[in-house]
């Protein structure tokens, strides 16, 4: 940081069950309710009178997933991503309601659209959170906060709960501290009060594997990450992650806010009603598979985008994933490329088992004026014909 520069105030705003709480607002009669969105086709149907009826997560029969929960769902330990059959368990009373995306969308728009009426400079990190420097705007972090929140709600009608603190890994740990609909301000001396006592599963980017090998080392908490010596970590993690391990866990990042997003990757992907099985089902496989692949080709060009590797994504039934990708010597945007390459990949994979997802990424992303225009030929027989 330069010398006499201002000190940074970064906040992080995420909205409150944000997919929920959109359908609470047609429903309102659901309010307070356990409410799970998510599945196909699953019917809000009305009763002779023209009452509303719906249905209730006991009768969902299907492969679907939950596309999020009420936080009177989450209180049975509903949770977003898992499968609609084994929420039914722990929560057959709830409410299950099919998923809107053009209307979550459209909230979503409204929403960031609010926040930039008040703090234009903005980092949009998905549908229904986004990161925002508030360094340059010389109010008090606590009144623009409530200044922020009530844009939001009277843009939307909905709650978002706030971070505010010198940095993006700090801020994104404190918007989750006082959900819903909360604020919280923190500064970098009060990491050992406030942050340390937390789980070190609440840093972004310390997942269940990397949790489960610093439980196996005695750490449980940030503050434990913290004191744990930072060549231990880099000898565990290697040098780059151990680095970075050590560093957040002392509230340490430098990220700026990026107005422009940059595309890592392009994917799509499918979960089918039902398994399907390679040969049996060969036929039924291979026009997913190369309609998956030409919409990613699709994405590719609309974004004016090439992918030097290809990867594909497969989850069997007893959902085990498996990745391959390959590296291609030049960037493609073309559909039938994209598809030899992705059956290069998955000649790599054992496929005795059934399959339940099949999913196609772009990766290594260049602009299209940046490389050749004649993609390289891959010949090979492809697994799914």
């Amino acid at each position: 940081m330069k010398e006499n520069s201002p000190v940074r105030r970064i906040a992080h705003l995420d909205m409150d069950a944000f997919f929920a709480s959109v359908e609470l607002l047609h429903y309102p009669e659901l309010r307070g309710m356990p409410v799970v969105v998510g599945g196909r086709n699953v019917p809000v149907r009305q009763d002779l009178a023209g009452t509303e009826r719906f249905a209730r997560l006991r009768d969902y029969v299907g492969r679907g997933v939950v596309t999020t929960s009420t936080y009177e769902a989450r209180a049975f330990g509903v949770f977003s991503g898992m499968g609609l059959m084994k929420s039914a368990q722990l929560a057959p009373d709830a409410i299950l309601l099919p998923a809107n995306f053009e209307a979550y969308r459209d909230y979503s728009r409204r929403f960031k659209a609010a926040v930039a009426s008040v703090a234009p400079c903005i980092e949009d990190r998905g549908i229904d959170e986004i990161y925002i420097d508030l360094t340059a705007i010389p109010e008090p972090s606590l009144p623009l906060a409530r200044r922020i929140k009530q844009a939001v709600l009277d843009a939307t009608g909905l709650t978002c709960s706030i971070g505010i603190t010198p940095n993006k890994l700090l801020s994104k740990i404190c918007s989750d501290l006082d959900k819903p609909d909360g604020i919280t301000i923190l500064g970098m001396d009060e990491v050992p009060t406030r942050i340390w006592p937390l789980a070190a599963r609440k840093i972004n980017g310390i997942g269940p594997k990397a949790t489960a090998r610093l439980e196996r080392m005695g750490i449980h908490t940030i503050g434990e990450l913290a004191a744990a010596p930072r060549e231990l970590l880099v000898r565990y993690f290697g040098a780059t992650t151990g680095i970075w391990m050590h560093e957040v866990a002392h509230g340490i990042d430098e990220r700026p806010v990026k107005t422009v997003r940059e595309t890592k990757s392009v994917s799509r992907e499918s979960t089918f009603q039902r398994d399907l099985h390679v040969q049996g089902d060969r036929a039924e496989l291979s026009e997913i598979f190369t309609g998956i692949c030409l919409r990613v080709a699709e994405d590719l060009q609309r974004k004016q985008l090439k992918a030097k590797t290809i990867g594909i994504k497969l989850r069997f039934a007893d959902f085990r994933t498996v990745t391959r990708d390959v590296t291609l010597e030049q960037p493609t945007d073309d559909g039938a490329t994209i598809r030899r390459a992705a059956g290069l990949c998955l000649k790599r994979i054992e496929l005795s088992d059934r399959i339940r997802l099949l999913g196609v990424r772009g990766s290594a992303l260049v602009s299209a004026t940046a490389g050749s225009a004649d993609a390289v030929a891959l010949q090979a027989e492809l697994p799914l014909g």
